[in-house]
């Protein structure tokens, strides 16, 4: 019996082993990344935003010292990421060097003094959530309104909390952790509510949803419904903040780095 456990025992620590080999890690303390489609990463620390690829190779970083402390990064357009600080009420978005291209928006100067989430939308448009209307609003690139949703207290019967939001492929689909990821179309209209509870944080792929909640890994398909652990190396679990997925990679944040690891099936 214990002769044959050997090989398994050794068959488990080289699969282990394999999985350290092929890590790659970016350096903290670390207060926020996001990914693109692409596979790239966009790390912030304190005023500084830094670009690496899927290795973890740095070739631009920024700093954007007078923006404010930035709460929000968004890499819906490849290289054209969106920083929004909310204690300062501002909006940019940065060009290829991540520096601030054109003007910073002052959303209470132009009439959203309550908004405390943004994400980027097509056609260089934003969604805003404003918490004082609990309500969604999307504005074009002179935040001009095009869409808004109303009260979705009363639309909906429940009072959101949301602490993320993200359109991909003409839906927004906002997280609030206590009510599940709710689902609008570009004209505001409410869709659905997907009943993910207590995701930490989320991303919309093609037709699936990946989250982390309760310091797993988890993709939801918006097809069958099916839910599916994704497996993450139990060392990396006890400390992370955060984990995306991108291109069979996982992306894990603690306080002070990101490791990129080879999801199995994919090394």
């Amino acid at each position: 019996m214990i002769a044959l456990r050997i090989p398994l025992l050794l068959t488990a620590l080289a699969a282990v082993l394999s999985s350290h080999a092929q890590r790659k890690v970016i350096a903290g303390p670390i207060d926020a990344f996001t990914t693109d489609e692409l596979g790239k990463i966009y790390v912030l620390h304190g005023d500084v935003i830094a670009l690496y690829d899927a290795t973890g190779h740095s070739w631009l970083r920024n700093s954007v010292k007078t923006f404010g402390r930035i709460t929000n990064i968004d890499a819906y357009y490849s290289l054209k990421p969106m920083v929004f600080s909310q204690e300062q009420g501002q909006l940019a978005v940065l060009d290829n060097t991540l520096s601030i291209q054109g003007s910073v928006f002052n959303l209470p100067r132009n009439g959203f003094p309550q908004v405390v989430l943004v994400c980027m939308s097509v056609q260089n448009s934003f969604w805003f959530f404003d918490q004082q209307n609990q309500g969604l609003i999307r504005v074009d690139g002179q935040l001009r309104k095009q869409a808004d949703t109303g009260r979705l207290d009363q639309l909906l019967g429940i009072t959101p909390m949301p602490i993320a939001m993200q359109e991909f492929d003409s839906r927004l689909y906002l997280n609030d952790p206590k009510n599940g990821i709710l689902v609008f179309d570009l004209f505001g209209t409410y869709v659905k509510t997907i009943p993910i509870i207590g995701a930490k944080s989320f991303e919309v792929r093609d037709r699936v949803v990946y989250y982390f909640q309760d310091g797993k890994a988890f993709v939801y398909d918006m097809i069958s419904f099916a839910i599916e652990e994704i497996p993450i190396s139990e060392d990396l679990r006890a400390d992370a903040l955060e984990v995306r997925i991108e291109h069979g990679h996982a992306y894990v944040r603690s306080a002070d780095r990101i490791v990129i690891e080879p999801l199995p099936g994919e090394r």
